[in-house]
């Protein structure tokens, strides 16, 4: 995954990010839209034949950059619960 930084503000960030999934990122976007401090986090793909997406977080207060960093800590954590359940269930058929 590579990601660029476009805009940065205290309240706002935009960030490009190219080779990654937007399941992905729909799972970070869920994650940050949990916290009462995001008011809009959004992902786009820019073009269907490009893996490149467009990812904006606004707050109301704190850094933006602190809350992406939140919610993907919150994402791998759900993710590896996942992983822990799926594996539990196979082993047992």
């Amino acid at each position: 995954m590579d990601v660029q930084l476009k805009k940065s503000s205290p309240k706002e960030i935009l960030l490009d990010i190219r080779k990654s999934d937007i399941s992905t990122l729909y799972i970070v976007q869920h994650e940050l839209l949990k916290e009462s401090s995001v008011e809009f986090a959004g992902v786009v793909l820019k073009h269907p034949l490009v893996r490149e997406y467009a990812m904006r977080v606004n707050t109301s207060k704190g850094n933006p950059m602190k809350e992406i960093e939140k919610a993907t800590k919150a994402a791998l954590e759900y993710s590896d619960e996942l992983k822990k359940v799926i594996h539990s269930k196979i082993k047992g058929v």
